[in-house]
């Protein structure tokens, strides 16, 4: 390997309390001014007593300038994927969000609508949202789209309750069971088990990773209601008979279910329609460059064929002569799964990027994610000594990989746990390292995909590299890691641990004054 040169990192570390605890009594940011006499008299008498709060809102009190020295140091011991390479955050797809559609998702024209204003004034949001439900159509081989749920999660929650529907309509009540993937997403079985369905989960072959096809027939019956599938899958693997495992699960009269939040390596190569699926959904807080952040500002976009269409979410953005409006009137849907439009900037977000792409640049981030996996699980392989790759049978990987530190853990004694915290002395974000359960023992999932270059991956490498020599020759310094970070390591609980000791899990101000 060429030399890579290791830049000096060193994060802020603040120890900076939590707003709450620099609240003062008596102390403001902004002195609201009184109401003009002109105003009050125009508005008249209004009586608002029966929208009143009962008690103060609990607010932090402190003046201006304290706020913006604390909300300035906590973005200093931020490690997001603007002042680090997202490259270990493998299925999360951590990709470059262009600065430009932050702009304009902060564009009063945008971010002043009111989803109550009448639909003749926000006729520009709602002709994104419908053009944009095309533009998933022809990415995906679907016939409609609903961008209402705020998450992956969320999308196959929804697509869950579609089957249940659907089934329901049909009179198919002895549909009691959902087949799904060791290494799909875990919420493909919890989902569907919140709504009742018993989970039949296929394990990995040992030798392709994929579902064994015997074991996945055998799995199928009348009581099928469902196969809910992720593919490529966690470990990075695409199962090429995916159109066989669809066709199979059709001779059952199951509905065939894509999750797809793994899609940067189809945009314009695969389509989930072409593969015979029913039901899908895409993340455009990944896939699409919105920024991840799941049910924050994320989007899981769920697609269909027209044969679920009646039961996706409401309201739709549908449209008629030249005008979009939201359409309430689905008597048939799920329901509602989030108020009024979801998260509409995220949608803005990827009809801006898919635009700025065009079909054939949709297509060139595929190939380049691709590219940039396959040359960086070569050089890790070559290069950072005790790592393994399961499931090695010559099958090419997607978009990441699930790799093993196992060999670098019975050499040295440091694992993926060690060397997911000395990453951060490097600057770094953590590894992703699996899904539990941990089929691939001491697992990490690198993901490159299409935002970095070959410079970024030869850094990451050399970095790898260099901490596994580490955990051989210093491993106290590894196993005491991150030294340079915001934070110290993190403190385990353990699995016996009383009810006390559960009180440092406090994840809200509320709660920890609750507790102490």
């Amino acid at each position: 390997m060429k030399n890579v040169e290791i830049k000096e990192f060193h994060q802020a570390r603040w120890n900076e309390p939590i707003v709450m605890e620099l609240s003062v009594p008596g102390e403001r940011g902004v002195l609201l001014p009184t109401l003009e006499k002109e105003i009050e008299e125009e508005a008249g008498s209004v009586d608002f007593s029966a929208i009143a709060r009962k008690s103060p809102l609990n607010l932090p009190e402190i003046n201006q300038p304290r706020l913006v020295r604390h909300y300035s140091r906590v973005t200093q011991e931020m490690m997001g994927s603007d002042n680090t390479l997202g490259i270990s955050q493998g299925t999360c797809t951590l990709k470059y969000n262009p600065k430009v559609q932050e702009h304009m998702a902060l564009d009063k024209r945008i971010a002043d609508v009111h989803p109550l204003q009448g639909v003749s004034t926000m006729q520009g949001i709602l002709e994104i949202y419908y053009k944009t439900d095309r533009m998933m159509r022809e990415l995906a081989g679907m016939d409609k789209f609903s961008f209402l749920p705020t998450g992956g999660g969320q999308a196959i929650y929804v697509n869950a309750q579609i089957v249940k529907k659907y089934h329901e309509s049909v009179g198919n009540t002895h549909k009691t069971e959902i087949v799904t993937t060791l290494h799909s997403h875990p919420v493909d079985a919890s989902a569907s088990s919140t709504l009742g369905y018993k989970i039949i989960t296929l394990m990995p072959d040992p030798v392709t990773g994929l579902p064994n096809w015997d074991e996945y027939k055998a799995a199928l019956s009348d009581k099928t209601a469902a196969i809910f599938i992720t593919n490529p899958e966690d470990t990075g693997i695409f199962n090429d008979r995916i159109d066989e495992f669809v066709k199979a699960a059709h001779e059952v009269d199951a509905v065939c279910v894509y999750d797809q939040a793994n899609a940067n390596a189809l945009l314009g190569v695969a389509r989930a329609g072409e593969a015979g699926f029913d039901l899908m959904h895409f993340n455009l807080h990944k896939t699409f460059s919105a920024p991840h952040g799941s049910d924050g500002p994320g989007c899981g976009a769920i697609g269909c064929k027209e044969k679920f269409a009646a039961f996706v979410p409401k309201p739709t953005v549908e449209k008629d002569g030249d005008m979009y409006y939201l359409d309430y009137d689905r008597e048939d849907s799920v329901g509602y799964v989030k108020f009024y439009m979801g998260n509409a900037q995220a949608v803005l977000k990827a009809y801006m990027w898919c635009m700025s792409l065009g079909i054939d640049g949709l297509r060139q981030v595929a190939v380049t994610s691709v590219l940039n996996n396959q040359y960086m699980l070569k050089e890790i392989l070559e290069k950072v000594p005790g790592v393994k790759l399961y499931f090695d049978d010559g099958r090419r990987r997607m978009e990441q990989t699930r790799l093993s530190f196992e060999p670098l853990m019975e050499e040295t004694g440091c694992g993926a746990v060690d060397v997911n915290h000395r990453l951060i002395d490097y600057g770094i974000s953590e590894l992703w390292m699996s899904h539990h359960p941990f089929t691939v023992p001491e697992p990490f999932t690198p993901e490159p995909c299409e935002s970095y270059n070959k410079y970024d991956l030869d850094y990451y490498v050399e970095v790898l590299r260099r901490i596994a020599v580490e955990c051989k020759e210093d491993p106290e310094t590894v196993k005491t890691a991150p030294h340079k970070a915001a934070r110290h390591a993190p403190v385990a609980v353990p699995e016996t641990s009383s009810e006390e000791d559960f009180k440092k899990l406090a994840t809200t101000w509320r709660a920890y004054k609750k507790r102490f």
